[in-house]
C-alpha cells in the first residue's frame, strides 16, 4: 500500500505535465527517449509506453551481457613468434629465416623483425632480386653467405625457432616495425658514411631508406 500511495502523485504529476505539454504543442515531452512519430493524447498511455521502454527485459539482458565482456588484447610480438616458431618453411622462407638467424640472432625481437623486413622490402622494390633467396644471396650483401650458401644452422636451438617465427610474422605482416620501409642497414659498430635517409636504430643495426 505504501508503494501505491507514493506512486500515485508521481503518475498524476507526470500526466498533468504531459497533457499540458501536448496542449502547448511540445513534440517530445520525454527527453530520455527519441521523439515518436505520433504523439498520443492519452497521458496514461504515454506513461505506460515509457515504463515499458525502460524495463524491456531484452535490453536489460544485453546490458548485463556487455558488462561481463572484456575486449581481447592484441598479441605481443613475442607471443606471435612463439605461436609460429614450429611452422614449416619452404625454400624461400628458409632463406629469410636463415638471414634473420645469422644476421641478428641474440638481438631483441624488434631488431630481428627489422632485419627480416629489409629483405622483404628489397624483394618487393624492383631494385634488387625478385625472390627472398635472391636478395639474401646477392653477392656482397651478407657476409655470412659464402659461395651462395649458408653455414650450418643449429636447428634445435631457441635462436633458430625465433628466427622461424620472425620470418612468418614478417612475411604475413602481422606486426609493425619502426623501419617498415627500410632498404639498407649496417651494424652499429661500423660507420660507412652512407648518404641515405636514416630511419632508426633497432637492436644492433642502423636502418636507412
Amino acid at each position: 500500500m505504501a508503494e501505491e500511495a507514493d506512486a500515485a502523485p508521481v503518475a498524476a504529476s507526470y500526466a498533468v505535465h504531459a497533457a499540458a505539454a501536448i496542449e502547448d504543442g511540445v513534440q517530445n515531452v520525454d527527453t530520455l527517449a527519441p521523439a515518436a512519430t505520433e504523439i498520443s493524447t492519452d497521458p496514461a498511455a504515454s506513461i505506460a509506453e515509457h515504463a515499458v521502454a525502460i524495463t524491456d527485459p531484452a535490453d536489460a539482458a544485453d546490458e548485463s551481457d556487455n558488462a561481463g565482456k572484456t575486449l581481447a588484447q592484441p598479441k605481443t610480438l613475442s607471443a606471435m613468434v612463439d605461436d609460429l616458431a614450429d611452422n614449416g618453411l619452404d625454400a624461400e622462407m628458409e632463406c629469410l629465416a636463415g638471414a634473420v638467424y645469422f644476421e641478428s640472432k641474440g638481438e631483441p625481437l624488434e631488431g630481428q623483425l627489422a632485419v627480416a623486413e629489409v629483405i622483404i622490402n628489397r624483394m618487393k622494390s624492383g631494385r634488387f632480386a625478385s625472390t627472398l633467396c635472391g636478395v639474401v644471396k646477392q653477392r656482397g650483401q651478407f657476409s655470412f653467405v659464402r659461395g651462395g650458401k649458408f653455414p650450418p644452422i643449429a636447428r634445435g636451438s631457441a635462436h633458430w625457432k625465433k628466427a622461424v617465427g620472425i620470418a612468418h610474422v614478417a612475411m604475413q605482416d602481422l606486426a609493425d616495425s619502426k623501419v617498415d620501409d627500410a632498404l639498407f642497414f649496417h651494424a652499429r659498430r661500423v660507420s660507412p658514411g652512407w648518404k641515405l635517409k636514416r630511419l632508426a636504430t633497432v637492436g644492433n643495426h642502423v636502418f636507412y631508406r
